[in-house]
């Protein structure tokens, strides 16, 4: 579980995220000085320098966003046509492989 001066940090950084301003150790001290939160001093230079060069509104909009996920309702056909070939070289590579053993076979019979 995140400590009281870790959530105080990424509040701050995602104030400073939010206003547009640039994330630095000083602008998250001064945010955390002025809400009377008093954490060590070396947090708000470990988050500025963790989010350096980090597109924090690209990371918060992009975490739902996964490898398997549904194609929006309204996706172009041609998505889906070169989909298509995708899937039928997939269905192929699993054909040729071999069927692995099962445990029943190595004698793993817990609970049987």
């Amino acid at each position: 579980m995140a400590s009281k001066a870790e959530l105080a940090c990424v509040y701050s950084a995602l104030i400073l995220v939010d206003d547009d301003v640039a994330v630095t150790g000083e602008k998250i001290s001064t945010i955390l000085k002025a809400a009377n939160v008093d954490v060590e001093p070396y947090w708000p230079g470990l988050f500025a320098k963790a989010l350096e060069g980090i597109n924090v509104r690209d990371l918060i909009t992009n975490i739902g966003s996964g490898v398997g996920a549904a194609p929006a309702g309204g996706a172009p056909v041609a998505a889906a046509a070169a989909a298509a070939p995708a899937a039928e070289a997939a269905k192929e590579e699993k054909k040729e492989e071999e069927p692995e053993e099962s445990d029943d076979d190595m004698g793993f019979g817990l609970f049987d």
